[in-house]
C-alpha cells in the first residue's frame, strides 16, 4: 500500500504498527491521526491504489457521529439553554405523545428513549435541511409509540435514529432554530478549519472516498493467516466462533417484530447507502457524518484540552463537565455498556472482568470517551493524558464489532505517553 504522512518523535511505534498492519485486501484506504495535547504527533494515510485518496478526504464514519451530535448538544448547554436532566418535552411539547412525556434529554443520548426503531422509512427528501425545518423527521417522532427491549433494562442501540431525535431538540433549543448540520458548520468545522460534516455540498463529494463492505468469508479468512493483524489483536476463529455464539444467544433471546427499514435504499444498496449520491446533502447525523481523520482528531484534542484548541474555545468547563457526567452502566442487548448523560461511551478496562465481548470493548482503550462506526472508524479522546484520536478506513470490517483494530492504535498511542514504546 501507499503510505504518507509523519509521527513525530516518540511515536515511530505507531507508524511500525500501521505499516505492519495495512494490507490491500482488509484496508483500502486508511486515514490516523492523533494529538498529543495539542500537537498533531501522527498524521498518516494509505491507499491500496486509489490516487486520489489523501489525508483530507472525507469518508462517511457511521456512529462515530453520534459523538459529534453529543458535543453539538453540549454546545447548548455551554449556552444555558438545555439541561441533559430535563425531559425532552420541556424543549419540544409535541414529542409528549404516546407515552414520551417522562424522557429525559439524558434518555435520548443513552440510548434509552425507546425509539430504536421508527415504523416509517424515510426519504433522502425528508432528511435535507429545508425539509428537516418543516418538521418532516419531527411530525413522525411526535407521533411515534414507545417500543422498549424485553428484561429489565431499557438501553437499546439507536443506530440510526438517535441522531434524528436529537437533531428535532437541538433545532428547537438552538435559537436561530439551526439544524445540527447547519450548527456544526458554521460553529466547528469553519472556525477550527477541520473537515467535519453530517451533510456536504457537490464540491465537497469531489473528496469523498466511499466505503466498501468487504465480505464475511474474507474477513473469517484473516483470522485463520498466521501474523494476521485480526490474530494479534485476538481476533482467533475461536474468539469469533465463541463472541458468535454469544451474539446470536443474547439476540434470539430478545426477538422483536421487525419494523421498516430507517432509510430508502438499505435493503438494495447495504451500508454503501449512506455514502451514496441521494444522501450526500441529507442529515442522518448517527449513521452518516462524513469527516476526516485529522477533522475528527482536532475535534477529540480540543475536547481533551479543556474545550479549546488552537487558542479557539469548543466548549466551556460547565458544558465539559455537563457532557462527561452521570456514566451509567446497563445492558445493553448483548453486553454491558457505560454512557454519560451526554452520550459518550467511557471505556474502563476494569470492564474486562465481566466477559470478552466486554474486553473486546473496553480493554486497550481504558479511559477515553466517545465512539466508534460500524465497520472501522474510531473517534474518541482521553482527557487524563490528553488525546485527541481518529482512525477512519474506507474498507468495512463488520466482523470487528468493537473496531480492535483501530484499538489497536489507541493501545499503542497510550504506551507511547507512557514512555513504553
Amino acid at each position: 500500500m501507499r503510505i504518507s504522512g509523519e509521527v513525530k518523535p516518540g511515536f515511530e511505534s505507531v507508524r511500525d504498527l500501521f505499516q505492519r498492519s495495512l494490507s490491500p485486501a482488509k484496508d483500502k484506504n486508511v486515514q490516523l491521526c492523533v494529538y498529543a495535547g495539542e500537537e498533531q504527533v501522527v498524521d498518516l494515510w494509505a491507499s491500496s491504489g486509489d490516487d486520489e485518496f489523501s489525508a483530507d478526504s472525507l469518508v462517511n464514519v457511521f456512529s462515530s457521529g453520534k459523538s459529534i451530535e453529543s458535543i453539538l448538544m453540549a454546545a447548548l448547554v455551554d449556552q444555558g439553554l438545555l439541561d441533559f436532566t430535563q425531559p425532552v418535552s420541556t424543549y419540544w411539547p409535541e414529542f409528549a405523545g404516546g407515552g414520551k412525556d417522562a424522557l429525559t434529554v439524558a434518555d435520548v443520548m443513552r440510548h434509552e428513549a425507546g425509539l430504536a426503531q421508527l415504523d416509517t422509512t424515510l426519504l433522502a427528501t425528508q432528511l435535507e435541511t429545508p425539509a428537516l425545518k418543516h418538521n418532516s423527521v419531527g411530525s413522525i417522532l411526535e407521533k411515534h409509540p414507545l417500543g422498549f427491549p424485553e428484561g429489565s433494562s431499557p438501553r437499546e442501540y439507536h443506530a440510526v435514529t438517535r441522531g434524528w431525535i436529537v437533531n428535532e431538540i437541538f433545532r428547537r433549543v438552538e435559537p436561530g432554530q439551526r439544524t445540527m448540520g447547519e450548527y456544526l458548520r458554521e460553529h466547528f468545522s469553519e472556525p477550527l478549519g477541520i473537515d467535519v460534516y453530517f451533510d456536504i455540498s457537490a464540491e465537497e463529494a469531489g473528496r469523498l472516498s466511499r466505503v466498501q463492505p468487504r465480505r464475511l468469508m474474507s474477513q473469517l479468512l484473516d483470522s485463520f493467516l498466521p501474523g494476521s493483524q485480526a490474530r494479534r489483536i485476538g481476533l482467533t476463529p475461536a474468539e469469533l466462533f465463541k463472541r458468535a455464539r454469544q451474539v446470536l444467544a443474547a439476540v434470539s433471546g430478545s426477538r422483536r417484530t421487525a419494523m421498516a427499514a430507517p432509510i430508502k435504499g438499505i435493503k438494495t444498496q447495504g451500508l454503501g447507502v449512506f455514502d451514496s449520491p441521494p444522501y450526500l446533502q441529507t442529515q442522518i447525523p448517527s449513521a452518516g457524518a462524513k469527516c476526516s481523520a485529522r477533522g475528527l482528531a482536532k475535534l477529540a484534542a480540543a475536547m481533551a484540552n479543556g474545550g479549546q484548541i488552537g487558542g479557539h474555545r469548543v466548549l466551556g468547563q460547565s458544558a465539559l463537565t455537563a457532557l462527561h457526567a452521570d456514566s451509567l452502566e446497563r445492558r445493553m442487548t448483548i453486553m454491558d455498556t457505560r454512557f454519560t448523560q451526554g452520550g459518550l461511551a467511557h471505556f474502563n478496562a476494569s470492564d474486562a472482568a465481566k466477559g470478552p465481548l466486554e474486553a473486546g470493548m473496553s480493554v486497550g482503550r481504558s479511559g477515553f470517551y466517545g465512539w466508534f462506526g460500524l465497520g472501522g472508524s474510531v473517534f474518541q479522546w482521553h482527557p487524563e493524558h490528553r488525546i485527541g484520536f481518529a482512525y477512519v478506513p474506507t474498507a468495512l470490517n463488520s466482523i470487528d464489532v468493537f473496531n480492535e483494530r483501530g484499538k489497536s492504535y489507541q493501545t499503542e498511542v497510550l504506551r507511547c505517553i507512557a514512555g513504553e514504546a
